[in-house]
């Protein structure tokens, strides 16, 4: 797994930890950065993620709700909602990432880390996404 993999995953997981403890994910994420626990300290990718996703989060879930057909963002599987908010992040405000990119690492953590029927709905979704990039950015 790749360094900007790993990122991906940790930012996941600080989305995933902070919805499911209902804090606010740049409370836990000053918590990960000042104490690390049994884990390594943060990459600077998934500090940037994470922070990205939080600024711009009420965009990245009209976006989300809008185009999930018969989905509301609070039905969607806490961790799909996470990778489906870093891969709208790096889709929609991170130019350094090719959006195929995006929405190959957002499907391969979804089969790793949810159901069945997640890897489907997640590329169905970042890929509309992608297809309306230009309507969604203008």
């Amino acid at each position: 797994m790749g360094a900007r993999s790993k990122a991906r995953k940790r930012a996941v997981d600080v989305l995933f930890e902070a919805d499911q403890r209902g804090i606010a994910p740049v409370t836990l994420l000053a918590q990960r950065i000042a104490e690390p626990g049994t884990e390594s300290a943060l990459p600077q990718y998934a500090v940037e993620i994470v922070e990205g996703v939080v600024a711009r989060s009420a965009r990245i879930d009209e976006v989300l709700a809008s185009h999930s057909h018969g989905w509301t963002i609070e039905r969607m599987p806490a961790v799909d909602r996470a990778v489906l908010r870093v891969g709208t992040w790096e889709i929609l405000f991170n130019d350094d990432v090719p959006d195929a990119v995006a929405v190959d690492e957002a499907v391969d953590l979804v089969k790793a880390l949810s159901t069945d029927e997640s890897p489907s709905f997640v590329n169905g979704l970042l890929g509309r996404v992608v297809e309306l990039k230009p309507m969604l950015l203008a």
